[in-house]
């Protein structure tokens, strides 16, 4: 028998190319690249509608089914991310609060790495104290991290200064 591709959609956009999988009419990733062979699906068409809204700055809030993969932590972590607003920011300590593990502002940084499905679930919107920028993941780094926030009407300057976890 023949293995079927997960259905997946490419979309060029301001900070690449990005794939987005899909599994039972949920979002389950996203990762940066093209692919050619595209199985579309009509969740997939919906979030490729999305995201060419939001990169036109015509969106702030993504309408999605998601189905990221991780540990309940990490989903109480992508959960409470996608509470903060568009064009504002939290901090990683700001995070670990709204997920109900105040202390927890380190495995905060190591969720926000670990966001199967960036941009949607944005990861961006987090910064280590000081508003210094923190990592971003995804391809890119810290330039894609600054697009990102600047379509949100964020300027953070982004030097090389990653910053830490600190309180």
């Amino acid at each position: 028998m023949k293995a079927t591709a997960m259905p997946q959609i490419s979309i060029n956009t301001p900070v690449g190319a990005i794939t987005v999988f899909a599994f039972e009419d949920q979002i389950v990733a996203l990762d940066w690249g093209f692919v050619d062979e595209i199985e579309s699906t009509a969740v997939l068409e919906e979030a490729k509608k999305q995201l060419t809204a939001y990169f036109a700055g015509q969106l702030t809030r993504f309408d999605l089914p998601l189905a990221p993969d991780g540990t309940d932590f990490q989903k109480a972590v992508w959960d409470a991310m996608c509470q903060i607003p568009a064009g504002q920011t939290a901090t990683y300590k700001d995070l670990a609060t709204m997920a109900g593990s105040p202390k927890a502002f380190q495995s905060v940084g190591t969720a926000c790495g670990l966001n199967p499905i960036p941009i949607i679930i944005p990861c961006h919107r987090v910064l280590a104290s000081g508003d210094k920028p923190g990592g971003y993941s995804g391809q890119g780094g810290l330039e894609t991290k600054r697009t990102l926030l600047k379509i949100e009407g964020v300027d953070l300057p982004l030097g090389s200064d990653q910053g830490s976890f600190d309180l």
